[in-house]
């Protein structure tokens, strides 16, 4: 009998092929195909179910199922041991159906469905492991995309003025239109909160509590890259002064991660701050009016990220759930394939030259060059690129270099068959699949013309991010680590510049505070022995005289008559 894992692994890659053919095939013709449904029809307004067959939407959706066959295949072997397997892969291919929806979507409304369907899965799966830090996690993260949804329920509210909530209509007239343009802002403030831009990015390493096959899924083709894909669709409608306060916030993202990765020790953090970092970098380059860019780098980086976290998950399946890279070390002798996967994807993201991310990375970088733009954009994207290869070297060498550092005695091999097949899916697209999408995507070249000095600015800043890399980690015994002489320092870039209390204690810490201080001022205050305890004693005395009263009726009934005499008399005398 199949398992489930095998159903819809094979399931979902015969749709990915299908979609990837269909997709060369709308490229070719610049076709696109649009088909409507009338749900519900109110007075002038009708609710439509609307699809939207692009190139564009079909490719994204292969990438998608085909990383998410990989995903659940490996999952067959790294969740083996969970007495909730079908459960779990249920919820994953939940997660992708609702991703599929909100891509195929260019009505309001039925973004809405796979956008909250997206947030309310990707809360199911966080709290997965159901201990005090996944529920904390999964609270951030709800909470944190929330804030996303409403702002897209008050786009829907807003676009009711014009009779139709299928945005491809306006997109033309957005830039000029005032109110259109408030619909543009509200998408992009929902695009920032699911794409963790600042200052929304605290939730992003803290989903890491997620299952790794999870985290590979999320953090790569769906989820963080909703915002991403939405913001390419309406990129048309973006009024080019507000463009640049964006580039700025979505430019500081990627430094502020790239930074924070260089002092982090846990391995899957590490790789969810190079995914905000690559977030930040795809948001850059679309508020530079580049969306095919964008676009063209959020599918090299789907492909080269799942790999990374797969790797990442049979490195802590091996090392019997340890995530702390300095209890690593040596790896490369014990597990020769899964390292050889892991420094490919890892030399990918660094963008070393012909692997799937120098496609998207280099042309981002030199496109960014030739743009007429301050010198603050110039220096942070560089700065950037070079943190992004300084921390993978850093991992790398704390990981793979080396003899064991604590793990002596674990027995660590690479004997895990159908986590390494799964891997193998994705290796092939990440060492080809940027060549073959720069030939698809871009029938034309770009003319880049620098100068040899900025030509070279690429590989300058990846060298000498090899070589802080290096120094950054470089420990033995008799040596002191250089992120520590700065300890302080060291914690709050770790910390992505107290992102995660701003986030948390920085939003509750007051309303908790005032409440207990009410609670007590009236509750358990004066207000409590004024109020209602006053009242319960008042009534308690009064009725305790009443029943003294009423408990000897004879002696009562004749007292009150001789007193009721006596009354009567005075007023007649």
């Amino acid at each position: 009998m199949l398992s489930i894992c095998l159903i819809y692994s094979f399931s979902f890659i015969l749709f990915s092929f299908f979609f990837f053919f269909f997709s060369i095939y709308f490229m070719i013709l610049d076709y696109s195909l649009m088909l409507e449904l009338e749900m519900v029809s109110l007075n002038s307004c009708s609710i439509m179910m609307t699809i939207l067959f692009d190139w564009m939407s079909l490719l994204f959706m292969s990438f998608v199922l085909f990383i998410s066959s990989m995903v659940i295949f490996y999952s067959k072997e790294y969740m083996l041991n969970d007495n909730n397997l079908n459960r779990f892969i249920m919820l994953v291919v939940m997660f992708v159906l609702s991703m599929m929806l909100m891509i195929i979507s260019p009505n309001l409304i039925s973004i809405l469905l796979g956008w909250d369907g997206l947030g309310l899965v990707s809360y199911c799966l966080v709290i997965y492991y159901q201990n005090i830090k996944s529920y904390n996690a999964g609270m951030l993260t709800a909470l944190t995309n929330r804030l996303g949804d409403v702002a897209l329920l008050i786009a829907i509210s807003w676009m009711m003025n014009y009779g139709s909530w299928n945005f491809i209509y306006y997109l033309n007239f957005m830039k000029s239109d005032y109110y259109m343009m408030i619909i543009s802002m509200l998408v992009i403030f929902a695009a920032f909160t699911k794409s963790a831009q600042i200052p929304f990015s605290s939730w992003l390493p803290a989903a890491m509590a997620a299952p790794t096959p999870v985290s590979s899924l999320v953090h790569s083709s769906t989820l963080v890259t909703a915002g991403v894909y939405l913001l390419i669709r309406f990129n048309f409608c973006f009024n080019s002064e507000f463009m640049m306060y964006m580039l700025f916030i979505s430019s500081m993202t990627m430094f502020m991660a790239g930074l924070g990765a260089n002092f982090e020790f846990d391995l899957k953090k590490i790789i969810a701050l190079s995914t905000l970092s690559q977030l930040g970098l795809m948001m850059s380059i679309l508020f530079l009016n580049e969306y095919k860019l964008a676009f063209f780098h959020l599918l090299t980086h789907a492909l080269f990220k799942a790999l990374l976290f797969m790797c990442a998950g049979c490195i802590i399946h091996n090392l019997n759930n340890c995530q702390d890279i300095r209890f690593m070390g040596g790896l490369i002798k014990q597990m020769p394939l899964t390292s050889s996967f892991f420094t490919i994807s890892n030399f990918s993201l660094c963008g070393i030259p012909f692997l799937s991310g120098f496609y998207s990375k280099d042309l981002i970088l030199e496109i960014m060059s030739m743009n007429y733009l301050n010198l603050y954009i110039y220096i942070i994207f560089y700065l950037s690129t070079g943190l992004t290869v300084c921390y993978t070297i850093r991992l790398m060498y704390y990981s793979l270099m080396g003899n064991y550092n604590y793990n002596c005695l674990s027995m660590i091999n690479d004997s895990s068959k159908i986590m390494l097949q799964g891997m193998s899916g994705l290796i092939f697209l990440v060492i080809i699949g940027g060549s073959m999408l720069i030939w698809l995507m871009f029938p034309t070249p770009y003319f880049i013309c620098l100068t040899l000095m900025m030509k070279m600015m690429t590989l300058t800043v990846i060298m000498l991010g090899i070589w802080l890399g290096y120094q950054f980690s470089v420990f033995y015994l008799n040596y002191n680590l250089k992120s520590l002489f700065l300890y302080k320092i060291s914690m709050f870039f770790s910390l992505m510049w107290n992102m995660p209390f701003l986030s948390t204690f920085g939003v509750n810490f007051y309303p908790i505070y005032m409440g207990n201080m009410y609670y007590k001022i009236f509750d358990q205050g004066w207000y409590e022995f004024l109020g209602s305890q006053n009242i319960y004693k008042m009534l308690k005395h009064k009725s305790m005289f009443m029943n003294i009263l009423l408990s000897n009726n004879l002696k009562i009934y004749l007292i009150m008559l001789v007193l009721w005499i006596i009354v009567l008399l005075m007023n007649l005398f």
